[in-house]
């Protein structure tokens, strides 16, 4: 198929951009086979180049000859256009709802686009299995990389290389694959070093109405338990649920399977819940015109702080029973890939202080997300403002992104990199020049083979340049397990993704003032920690006085 039997006009002049805190501009729009582009001959106006791929809906509006097209971003970005031509208006309108809905992955920018920075270190290469294992064979030998998954026949939804007990051979793991939903058998998703405890993950077992038992899956994950240890087994389903999933063949661990194992439920709202509790969020945001009670009260109607609530406080159970228990832990829902991984990245946010640098947090998040078979293809598809009904799409990363923020705030100082980096891997997720986020596992990324035919978003964001861009000022290295505060007073709601295109200028920058006025302060007080910090060092290489008899 070519672009150009989908754009039927493909430039129109006089067109009049509105956007949010920005002037208007009158200039030329233009459409390619991927990008939206306004551009003007008016001094000091910033062009408006627009991702296809980034555009969740338009709405067209006429008065007269005037056609009018409100574009609707996945970034939550809404934009006005102003066409002369009724004619007009309605073939751009037509050519953007077509090109922002391509089925084939093969067309899209990614596999177009010829990056204009110099790539230093080539992001598909920067997180292999193989690198982070070494450091895990730096403290202990009970593990090994396994590569049963090498061809993606095992599971489809895993990497070729998973960690497992140095002690349960391929053979078991097969088996074990075939008693999880999906093949997702348990493997390891982190070590802890302070106790040798571990979290893995996987999909539900399969035991069905008959109580059907795995002696291999039993012994895989009562290898990872260290002798007179108990583990436990944290399910993101109520208890309801899970019993309700064994009549479609799916089930829990039973304790007379598991007398190691005590389960625990921690409800996590599934995909359609909090995709429909995302449009009531940013419905309640774009909506100006109620009281501030009004506001409030759609706010808290959308349940979004809710589920914030709910996965922070299930991540906190899960680096509680590693950490302070003594315990190791197996997190699963049904599938695997959505629930499940939001709690066991974010109790390694909370429990290892090397995923809160640039570094190591973009390592958490090809590991736990891209590697571990998050659908980010069928997730992303669609944000808060598409008019199709949806199917697979889910805010489930984004709500993710959200829980780091929320610990991000209230632990300013112990992360090396600023909410930007957040914001940016939000918005890279539902659209992107870069590969990085294409396809729903690694099997469909080698496939379409996205390490040779495109560029990683980590290749961008690893340049020096944009490495300072993204660093905190007030970093300092903590190397202790951070505990966040889930009561509700402390979890706020995200400005700076949902509120960032309908604050007004008055409110940025008083919110800036407000940045500014905290992050002084809060220099004050790391230069206070700092001078106690040095008095100390000074008392302790000092000589103890001589004691009179």
């Amino acid at each position: 198929m070519e672009f150009a039997e989908l754009i039927k006009t493909p430039r129109v002049d006089g067109v009049v951009l509105h956007r949010p805190f920005m002037p208007t501009v009158e200039g030329t729009l233009c459409l390619t086979g991927h990008h939206l582009i306004l551009s003007s001959r008016q001094d000091n106006t910033e062009e408006l180049w627009l991702l296809h791929s980034n555009i969740d809906s338009i709405e067209k509006r006429f008065l007269g000859s005037l056609g009018t097209i409100i574009v609707k971003c996945k970034d939550l970005r809404m934009i006005q256009l102003d066409i002369p031509g009724m004619e007009e208006c309605l073939n751009i309108g037509s050519s953007i709802e077509a090109l922002s809905t391509l089925d084939s992955v093969s067309l899209m920018y990614p596999y177009f686009y010829r990056p204009m920075f110099e790539v230093i270190e080539d992001g598909w290469k920067s997180f292999l299995p193989e690198d982070a294992f070494k450091d895990l064979e730096a403290m202990t030998d009970e593990w090994r990389l396994s590569e049963v998954n090498r061809d993606f026949r095992v599971c489809t939804t895993y990497p070729p290389l998973v960690a497992v007990p140095r002690d349960v051979d391929d053979d078991t793991l097969r088996k074990a694959a075939g008693f999880r939903h999906g093949g997702r058998f348990p493997v390891l998703s982190y070590y802890h070093k302070k106790n040798g405890m571990v979290m893995m993950r996987s999909g539900q077992p399969l035991t069905g109405t008959n109580g059907r038992r795995c002696k291999e899956d039993e012994r895989l994950i009562n290898a990872t338990l260290r002798p007179g240890k108990r583990g436990y087994v944290i399910d993101t389903r109520t208890i309801s649920v899970a019993q309700q999933a064994k009549a479609r063949g799916g089930g829990f661990e039973t304790e007379a399977n598991y007398p190691q194992w005590r389960r625990i439920h921690k409800a996590i709202e599934r995909s359609n819940v909090l995709q429909d509790s995302l449009v009531k969020l940013v419905e309640a945001c774009n909506d100006q015109s109620h009281s501030m009670d009004r506001w409030l009260s759609k706010l808290e109607a959308s349940n979004w702080q809710t589920h914030v609530k709910e996965i922070l406080t299930t991540a906190c159970l899960a680096a509680q029973c590693i950490d302070r228990e003594g315990a190791s832990v197996l997190v699963h829902g049904t599938e695997g890939t959505d629930s499940t991984l939001q709690v066991t990245s974010l109790a390694q946010i909370i429990l290892d202080p090397a995923c809160r640098t640039i570094q190591g947090f973009q390592g958490l998040v090809e590991r736990e997300w891209l590697q571990a078979g998050h659908p980010f293809g069928q997730r992303c598809s669609m944000s808060a403002y598409s008019n199709s009904k949806p199917r697979h799409e889910a805010p489930g990363f984004l709500l993710f992104l959200d829980c780091v923020w929320q610990v991000l705030r209230q632990f300013p100082c112990s992360f090396q990199f600023t909410e930007q980096l957040l914001v940016l891997l939000f918005e890279h997720a539902y659209a992107s020049q870069f590969g990085t986020f294409l396809g729903n596992s690694a099997a469909e990324r080698v496939r379409l083979s996205l390490p040779e035919k495109t560029v990683s978003l980590w290749s961008w964001v690893n340049r020096p340049q944009e490495i300072d861009h993204l660093s905190n000022p007030l970093y300092e290295p903590n190397s202790l397990v951070i505990w966040p505060s889930v009561a509700p007073q402390s979890l706020l709601l995200w400005e700076g993704v949902f509120l960032r295109w309908n604050r007004s200028p008055r409110c940025q920058e008083e919110a800036r003032e407000e940045t500014v006025h905290i992050i002084e302060h809060n220099k004050e007080l790391q230069n206070k920690v700092n001078s106690l910090r040095r008095q100390l060092a000074q008392l302790e290489t000092q000589e103890p006085p001589l004691q009179t008899p």
